[in-house]
């Protein structure tokens, strides 16, 4: 059986899963993005509205990319996490709120497989969540903020 002091010990590490997936994540989508054409997002961004759409598609291609990757490694998350934040807001409101809460909806199973509805915002909270998470709980182990600024983050 642990004893509480070995709980305490590894609680610490629950902020480094998320880390890794939000990080991930937010890479993942900036790539696709960029790979996909910085214009194609712009034109998206335009017929939502968005106010100056290039302008906006670079910033949130350059948030999604770099941010993640500072989420990844552990560095700047309440700094990071305010324009993240931003960009998980707007999609919230301006793509996903339409179709509800639920990010999956299955619509039929055919013979090339399932076919998915449009996503709703609940994928939107959970990153909110958990960016919350970080930036309240600390970025954990093995992250650079610890690593430049140890007191930081030591255990109570």
């Amino acid at each position: 059986m642990q004893t509480s002091v070995e709980i305490h010990r590894w609680r610490r590490w629950a902020a480094v899963p998320l880390r890794l997936i939000v990080g991930f994540g937010f890479i993942a989508h900036g790539w696709a993005k960029a790979t996909n054409g910085p214009d194609r997002f712009a034109a998206t961004l335009h017929a939502l509205g968005v106010p100056l759409p290039h302008v906006m598609a670079w910033l949130t291609i350059g948030f999604e990319l770099l941010g993640g990757a500072a989420v990844l490694l552990g560095a700047w998350i309440p700094i990071v996490s305010v324009p993240m934040a931003a960009i998980l807001l707007v999609a919230a409101v301006t793509v996903h709120l339409p179709y509800g809460f639920s990010s999956i909806k299955l619509r039929e199973v055919t013979a090339a497989g399932p076919q998915f509805g449009p996503p709703g915002y609940e994928v939107d909270l959970l990153y909110l969540a958990a960016l919350a998470t970080l930036v309240l709980g600390g970025s954990g182990p093995l992250a650079i903020d610890q690593i430049a600024n140890p007191e930081r983050q030591r255990p109570s």
